[in-house]
């Protein structure tokens, strides 16, 4: 438990580590981002103030005239006096005029006018340098791409538009924003842009990200101290609590006296969800044993009744017969599996006399125990009636069945009943149907088909019923293949229905199978088909291959 509290510390102090790195990083880009856009738009609100006070209220016809020229007459003068007024008096680092000639070549633009300070004058008069004079080319000073920035800002700007740019100089870092100049009818004539260094702004910023830093880290460790102390007596010590009563309660929970198990009380009063995730575990500790006390017993009751399902369905299945072995004048096998431990479909097959077979294969509504008691009353009244004197109508017997499952039938269960009595000497069937799926027959050098004969109503579920008789002939090496409908309504995940259409064709895999081989083709099929999909209903078939008697 010690190593575990020190581990959820650990992860705590790491988690709150990061996350004031993280939020000291958000916060330094955000006030780096916000101080530096808010720097350069007062650079920008500075430098349009200059521009305007520069261009507003002069004769640039005049000018536009001596551009044209290219000579320096008083209105270049009178314009180099206002540009170095301006320079002057302002905190600005140049101020100039340009006309821009192309994007292209080296020489891509030449001044009009430069506005200088008393000492510029005197420090190229030192150095034996002139003054920019109009028409002066700039040479490399702007590059092709900056050239071609000025000249679509030129061309395509409108009146009182500002361009800005800023610009890493051979002096150092620059802000630069321009206006067109306009002679009076609105044309063109030049460029008017003002530089200011940046020194102030980037000396700032080389700083700022320290100071975040130094900040967030004082910040982070002053506040990992604090939390450590708050979690200590809010969250660790009593989740320590609550983790050895919860460990005590499932070492107990692992033995084998339930009585004695118990979930002590941590005694956590925090006033928070800690303490309600207590209360909470202490209710669920005593209705956890509680339901294991309930469980041991029903999981004995369940052991109980699994065992006498078992029982039932051996007893179920010893009441089926299988086939008729040693037997030349016929060959005849079935089988049933029910949908869970015991199920309503029920076959049967028994001699009437030397001469005759009854053949029975019926489906009781519902599935289970009561489906299963109802079968065994079913097979149990309708053998009976088989064997009680002469060979009977089916018809007859399906009748007399009828009345006596209508008795006491509070369930108001039903079973459907097709019931067949083969004469062994000619190999005709005499059978009746209450409901029940069509047969099949496969006649020698044939394939199997559907017989579609005529049904009467379900057994039990209306008395004083009467039933048809009918009859089909088998020839020798005839085959009758009898069904329940789980076999075609047998449904995959697709729910997607196994149908008679798939049943004929698997009956038909085999053209010569007999009977003991051919029910595990159809089941094959069926079990091909359906897949993972659960099995909804029983699955109960027979068939018998007539050979005739020597």
């Amino acid at each position: 438990m010690e190593k575990t509290k020190k581990k959820l510390r650990r992860s705590l102090l790491i988690a709150v580590q990061i996350f004031t790195v993280l939020l000291s990083i958000c916060l330094g880009f955000v006030g780096y981002q916000t101080y530096y856009n808010g720097m350069i738009q007062k650079y920008k609100e500075y430098e349009e103030s200059v521009l305007r006070l520069a261009v507003n209220g002069f004769d640039w016809d005049a000018v536009e005239l001596a551009i044209q020229k290219q000579e320096e007459d008083e209105s270049i003068q009178k314009l180099r006096a206002r540009l170095d007024y301006l320079k002057t008096n302002l905190k600005i680092a140049w101020l100039y005029m340009l006309e821009p000639l192309n994007a292209n070549d080296t020489d891509n633009m030449r001044y009009v006018c430069t506005g200088n300070t008393k000492e510029e004058y005197e420090s190229y008069k030192s150095k034996g340098q002139d003054v920019v004079r109009l028409g002066k080319l700039t040479g490399t000073e702007f590059p092709a791409e900056v050239a071609a920035q000025f000249m679509n800002f030129y061309k395509n700007s409108k009146p009182e538009e500002f361009w800005y740019y800023p610009n890493e100089t051979e002096w150092g870092s620059v802000y630069t924003t321009s206006i067109v100049v306009r002679n009076s009818s609105g044309k063109p004539i030049c460029l008017m842009c003002v530089d200011i260094n940046m020194y102030d702004i980037d000396a700032t910023l080389k700083v700022y990200p320290l100071r975040i830093f130094v900040a967030g880290f004082v910040f982070a460790v002053a506040f990992i101290i604090v939390l450590i102390l708050w979690l200590n007596r809010r969250v660790i010590n009593p989740l320590k609590r609550l983790q050895k009563s919860a460990h005590d309660f499932v070492s107990k929970a692992n033995g084998d006296d339930i009585h004695s198990l118990w979930f002590e009380d941590p005694k956590i009063r925090t006033q928070d969800e800690i303490q309600s995730l207590a209360r909470s575990l202490v209710t669920m500790a005593s209705e956890t044993k509680q339901y294991m006390q309930k469980l041991i017993y029903e999981t004995s009751e369940r052991e109980r009744i699994s065992a006498d399902l078992n029982v039932a369905a051996q007893i179920q299945s010893s009441m089926l017969p299988h086939e008729f072995p040693n037997r030349e004048d016929f060959e005849l096998y079935a089988t049933m599996n029910p949908a869970k431990e015991v199920g309503g479909d029920f076959y049967d097959f028994f001699f009437i006399d030397q001469d005759h077979l009854g053949l029975v294969i019926a489906d009781v509504s519902g599935k289970g125990i009561p489906a299963s008691l109802f079968m065994v009353i079913s097979k149990t009244i309708l053998k009976n009636r088989s064997l009680s004197g002469q060979v009977p109508s089916p018809a007859q017997i399906l009748h007399d069945a009828n009345n006596q499952l209508c008795e006491g039938n509070e369930a108001s269960l039903f079973v459907t009943v097709w019931l067949g009595i083969l004469d062994l000497r000619t190999g005709v069937i005499t059978a009746s149907n209450a409901g029940h799926e069509f047969p099949g027959i496969r006649q020698p050098g044939n394939n199997f088909e559907i017989f579609k004969d005529k049904h009467g109503f379900v057994l039990a579920g209306m008395e004083n019923l009467n039933y048809t008789d009918y009859q089909i002939t088998l020839e020798p090496g005839s085959t009758l293949f009898l069904y329940t409908d789980g076999v075609p309504e047998a449904t995959n995940a697709k729910e997607e229905l196994f149908g008679l259409d798939r049943l004929m064709e698997a009956l038909n895999i085999e053209p010569s199978a007999k009977p003991k081989e051919l029910l595990p083709i159809v089941r094959a099929e069926v079990d091909k088909f359906v897949g993972d999909a659960p099995q909804f209903d029983d699955l109960t078939m027979l068939a018998i291959t007539y050979n005739g008697r020597n």
